[in-house]
């Protein structure tokens, strides 16, 4: 466990877990929490083979989203402090959701405007029924920006997106697992269990094969049929390459033993590799 100021860091073997450490201000990010979000994803990075990445709240809150007063109100009247405070914090939201690791928010709590962004930037989610994520900026004159809006846009159907950028109202983790949101609500009891069932699933993978998954979903979602063929079909030579052709040498030789069934669970990986 590593402890910064405002983020703790544990990383274990393949698994590493964020929390957010502000709970007495129900987890709101600071500028001095978005330099520590940046220790840490470097600290994930230099570690080497970590393949899932789980964020959480300390306390009974996700986070609260930007610490209004210290991010927006006290750098205001300095043009260059207000811009440099918060590109610190649109960096490190831009590097999560790039980052080569599978990201997973373990939603405990409030999830508001950069809470409920970095729920949406990650890769999978899951939440407590009784998480309440919102999109407040509406309530104080602004709309969702640094990329708040783009993770509703792209998490959230059109009409459900546009109501809850336009009325600041909460959405609960059930709704947000029905609207898409999150991947799975679950009573808080069995947040960690269900938490652990999918990172469990996420670190027998091949890394590699992870990391190229996430890029061909994300550049494919732009791109019509016969480009997205193309594009994935480099990416699966690079795929190859890289992992000394796994999927052939081990996983299908795996398979023509009946070893596994492909449908039902996945190949066994050298220990080596793991």
């Amino acid at each position: 466990m590593t402890t910064m100021d405002t983020v703790k860091l544990e990383i274990d073997g393949p698994t590493a877990t964020i929390y957010f450490n502000r709970p007495d201000k129900k987890n709101a990010m600071n500028p001095q929490m978005h330099r520590d979000m940046h220790v840490a994803l470097d600290a994930i990075e230099e570690a080497g083979g970590v393949k899932a990445v789980v964020l959480t709240g300390n306390g009974n809150s996700f986070s609260a989203g930007m610490d209004l007063e210290e991010c927006f109100l006290r750098p205001f009247d300095d043009p260059q402090l207000f811009y440099r405070t918060n590109l610190v914090a649109l960096k490190w939201f831009q590097r999560l959701k790039a980052f080569p690791a599978v990201t997973i928010a373990k939603v405990n709590g409030f999830a508001f405007g950069g809470g409920f962004e970095v729920t949406g930037l990650c890769d999978l989610a899951v939440a407590s029924e009784t998480a309440l994520f919102g999109l407040s900026e509406i309530n104080f004159g602004i709309f969702p920006a640094g990329g708040a809006s783009w993770a509703a846009t792209h998490n959230l159907p059109r009409k459900q997106a546009l109501y809850y950028i336009l009325t600041g109202d909460t959405l609960t983790g059930k709704q947000a697992e029905e609207y898409g949101l999150v991947n799975k609500a679950v009573p808080l009891e069995q947040l960690d269990a269900e938490t652990d069932r999918i990172v469990g699933k996420i670190i027998n993978k091949n890394p590699v094969t992870l990391e190229l998954a996430k890029q061909v979903y994300e550049r494919t979602t732009t791109m019509d049929l016969p480009t997205a063929i193309d594009y994935d079909q480099a990416k699966l030579w690079e795929l190859s390459r890289l992992s000394g052709n796994e999927w052939i040498n081990v996983a299908l030789k795996q398979f023509e033993k009946r070893s596994y069934q492909p449908g039902l669970s996945t190949y066994k990986r050298a220990e080596k590799e793991s």
